[in-house]
């Protein structure tokens, strides 16, 4: 009697893709400030760094986060990468209604819908942060400063003090940029070296996770 043949599993080791997803979000920040700040003017040309960076790339990290099982990342990038998506969508619609032929279009924009939207976001963003916080303080800090974006973008929309928290916004994003560079930087060397060359801070420690 013949014996059963072991079964053999083949599985797939994938690398941390946050380097990648938080780069995105980074470098798209640095893009966007910029027009925010006055040192570039329009979005046409934000377009392919929203969608590709901001949006792909952090969905392409999501993904990956996924099938790690590591479920911080996953949705974290899964849920910024579809908000740059969507702001993609959003400038190339307003830049649509610019032109004459979708100008009868203007009167129904009603730019106070992306307002909510950042509300929203920022409901679900500040959970995020409560988690972020036993991550490490580094996401902490970054998840506090989008908050900040959110709250500040959301009054710009609906009217409210524009010129004040239009500028917060900018500084905001700004500084979002570059603690992401940091953060990306940070990651990439930790993982490619195997030990701490950037600290990212230790988590908070104020809420115990479960067995």
């Amino acid at each position: 009697m013949s014996q059963p043949q072991p079964v053999s599993e083949t599985r797939i080791s994938m690398s941390d893709p946050t380097a990648l997803g938080v780069f995105g979000l980074a470098l798209v920040c640095l893009v966007a400030s910029s027009q925010k700040l006055g040192l570039t003017s329009g979005t046409t040309l934000l377009l392919p760094w929203t969608i590709f960076l901001g949006s792909l790339a952090q969905l392409w990290a999501s993904s990956i986060d996924f099938k790690k099982g590591n479920y911080f990342g996953a949705i974290a990038l899964g849920v910024y990468g579809l908000f740059w998506m969507a702001m993609a969508l959003n400038w190339t619609l307003n830049l649509a209604v610019s032109l004459e032929f979708f100008a009868p279009l203007k009167p129904f924009v009603d730019t106070k819908q992306v307002g909510v939207a950042f509300i929203g976001y920022m409901i679900f963003s500040i959970f995020i942060m409560i988690a972020a916080a036993e991550a490490n303080k580094c996401f902490f800090a970054l998840l506090a400063l989008i908050n900040v974006l959110f709250f500040s973008l959301a009054m710009e929309r609906f009217g409210v003090s524009p010129a004040l928290f239009g500028k917060i916004g900018a500084f905001t994003e700004l500084t979002i940029s570059l603690l992401g560079f940091y953060a990306c930087g940070a990651n990439f060397l930790n993982n490619f070296f195997g030990r701490t060359v950037l600290s990212l801070g230790k988590p908070m420690g104020w809420i115990r996770k479960g067995p």
